[in-house]
């Protein structure tokens, strides 16, 4: 591919949009080349599952909860140091995203997992990093989460970090605050650290392993505690002055409704292992589930434990001389994209392949109530989640995903295949926030006023509708016959309209970022039937035109969500220049070059295999704090996109 694909000259005209067979004969060649590496990656049972890649807090941590539980592997330690090691910057830290500035608390965490896989403090790589993280202000200045994991070895104060107690699962649904008032994630993570909070687990560890040198002016407690906002009357200071007075209440062992409080998370916790890949599917719920087990006081040898830590095991990748770990597996997602992918591209609906994906997703359908139905209580249960079992938390996103990519399929038990669809369709409407917008895995969860909780800083504590799931629910909705006219649809669009930045992009809360948010919700007003002559869908696609990059391709930095200038730079992506080119044509841009240059970058980027590269990160865990590259977007994201203009060249040129 890659000597048959030299980039088309943007002062090219008459090379749009296929207008010599060259072109056409390449993208054809391209599309076959893609199609075919994408089926050689299905697995036998019919799924696909590419692997998800994270910062090394992954490793970092992996390190230190078998050094908390007692369970030290030296040989698997040193494995996960050389991963470590091999993603530090030239400054001596370590970014949340490739190619990302140093980040403090992804550094202390690299820093001190080095340190017990045994490197010592002298280690030319531990006092560059050394000089770095004292830089950016020490170990105090890292998030809620890392704080506590520190404590749990004895390198932080628990009176200093934020109190997070399990008395707050006994807020019944209806209290202003509960735990269903946050996001399905923080509250996986937060019930079982809540136990870890109370019992305050302790394991002494030697003083050369320790990261007491990692303190600016010394390990001083008056230095430790949460800043206080400098405006006195603030949403920050009222909740301080909640945590301090919990605080102030366990000193002095106030605490009457602590042992209710624990059997409650526990049982809360216990309940949602079942149908689960661990609690909640996620590394960090799971993490923190074992180490509040062993609070509790179950042994390494009881079937939870085991469980939960088998779980997390298998999220592990041993690769010659590294070991890395995954923050989950997204199966039902690569899948339901891949196969939406090949439909698209012309794979036949009955083809023996695409049924047995089918069938295998059908069968991930959630029957089951789970924590949706709190907010949604007529929703009947109805999507699909993200992991290979995750019963209580399917998400809209997923479920939008997989109906799509059902339309593709002529299931052999057509009627089945229809009832599970509309089963979803309804469950999905039944979702729907008071605002228009879709969110992911619950309904309304955006009273913004936690944000400013002191344990909420890693940037997720709320789950609030996003453009980009409602411009999917947008195009799902419209592959089942659903119109502009349909009441929920016309909420939707007021939303999105509302929710349009003034330089006409969208947010993107699930992929990096405005390119991602904007193609969503292009290619759901097309769908949808909003006319594309619309001033606002067209300033859409002018701001893609604009942010293009001189080698025809798009990208957009995970620094984005931190810096509004950054919207649309960085380098191109595969992934990212496909959303671009999508949003384009969704706009109806067939007389531009920019998708022109934007289908050269594709096919110039081709490898012979049929697949791409891509060495950054286009997904996004949560916004400025954790991102996620997808192993997978880089194949089927383009795939969609050199389809999507094979379809609009050859309508143009049969007219």
């Amino acid at each position: 591919m890659d000597d048959a694909s030299s980039p088309i000259p943007a002062s090219a005209p008459q090379m749009r949009f296929g207008k010599i067979d060259d072109l056409a004969s390449r993208v054809a060649a391209a599309i076959d080349g893609a199609r075919k590496n994408l089926f050689s990656q299905q697995h036998e049972e019919g799924y696909w599952c590419g692997e998800l890649e994270a910062d090394t807090t992954l490793e970092s941590d992996y390190v230190l909860l078998h050094t908390l539980l007692g369970t030290v592997d030296h040989a698997r330690f040193q494995k996960c140091a050389n991963y470590i090691l091999r993603h530090q910057n030239d400054d001596g830290g370590w970014g949340a995203y490739i190619g990302g500035p140093s980040n403090v608390s992804v550094s202390v965490k690299a820093y001190f997992g080095l340190k017990l896989a045994g490197y010592k403090a002298d280690h030319p790589v531990l006092i560059r990093a050394r000089e770095t993280i004292l830089g950016m202000g020490g170990v105090t200045e890292v998030n809620t989460f890392t704080k506590i994991y520190l404590c749990f070895l004895g390198q932080y104060d628990y009176d200093a970090v934020p109190a997070i107690p399990p008395e707050i699962v006994l807020f019944p649904s209806w209290f202003w605050f509960n735990i269903y008032e946050i996001s399905s994630w923080s509250r996986a993570i937060l019930v079982p650290l809540s136990i870890c909070y109370a019992k305050k687990p302790f394991k002494k560890i030697p003083d050369e392993m320790g990261s007491e040198e990692l303190f600016v002016g010394g390990r001083d407690k008056s230095r430790r505690h949460l800043h206080w906002s400098k405006k006195l009357i603030s949403w920050r200071n009222f909740f301080l002055c909640l945590d301090r007075l919990v605080h102030w209440f366990e000193a002095v062992h106030i605490r009457p409704l602590r042992s209710i409080a624990l059997k409650k998370a526990e049982k809360w916790m216990l309940e949602r292992f079942e149908m689960s890949d661990g609690l909640g599917a996620i590394y960090p719920s799971i993490v923190n589930s074992a180490v509040a087990m062993r609070c509790l006081g179950y042994s390494v040898d009881d079937p939870q434990v085991i469980r939960a830590m088998d779980e997390f095991e298998k999220l592990g990748i041993e690769e010659g001389d590294t070991f890395r770990m995954q923050p989950c597996k997204s199966p039902v997602w690569d899948t339901a994209y891949a196969l939406f992918a090949l439909g698209e591209s012309g794979v036949p609906g009955n083809d023996p392949r695409m049924v047995k994906c089918a069938d295998w997703i059908l069968q991930k359908q959630v029957r089951t109530p789970g924590d949706w139905q709190v907010k949604n209580k007529k929703g009947q249960p109805g999507g699909w989640y993200f992991e290979f079992n995750n019963e209580f938390y399917p998400d809209v996103d997923d479920s939008a995903m997989v109906c799509l990519a059902l339309a593709q399929v002529e299931h052999p038990n057509g009627r089945y295949q229809r009832e599970s669809v509309q089963r979803a369709i309804d469950w999905m409407l039944s979702m729907q926030c008071r605002n228009g917008g879709w969110a992911s895995f619950d309904k309304d969860n955006d009273r913004m006023v936690f944000q400013y909780v002191p344990f909420a800083d890693h940037n997720a504590m709320l789950d609030p509708a996003t453009v980009d799931i409602t411009g999917r629910m947008l195009e799902m909705l419209a592959a089942y016959g659903y119109d502009k006219n349909h009441a929920a649809v016309k909420k939707a669009i007021k939303f999105i309209r509302d929710e349009q930045e003034a330089d006409g992009s969208w947010f993107g809360r699930w992929g990096v970022n405005h390119i991602y948010g904007t193609t969503l919700v292009l290619r759901g007003l097309e769908a949808i039937g909003v006319d594309h002559h619309e001033t606002y869908v067209q300033q859409a696609a002018e701001w893609l035109r604009m942010v293009q990059n001189p080698d025809g391709g798009w990208g957009e930095s995970c620094g984005s969500y931190d810096d509004p200038t950054a919207r649309g730079v960085g380098p191109s992506t595969p992934s990212q220049t496909a959303w671009a080119v999508l949003g384009l044509l969704a706009a109806q841009d067939t007389r531009s070059d920019c998708v022109a240059r934007g289908i050269a970058y594709l096919l110039r980027t081709q490898k012979r295999d049929g697949s791409w590269d891509e060495f950054y990160c286009t997904g996004t865990g949560f916004p400025r704090v954790f991102y996620l590259m997808y192993h997978m977007y880089r194949q089927y994201f383009p795939l969609i996109a050199l389809t999507t203009y094979k379809k609009v060249m050859a309508g143009r040129n049969s007219n």
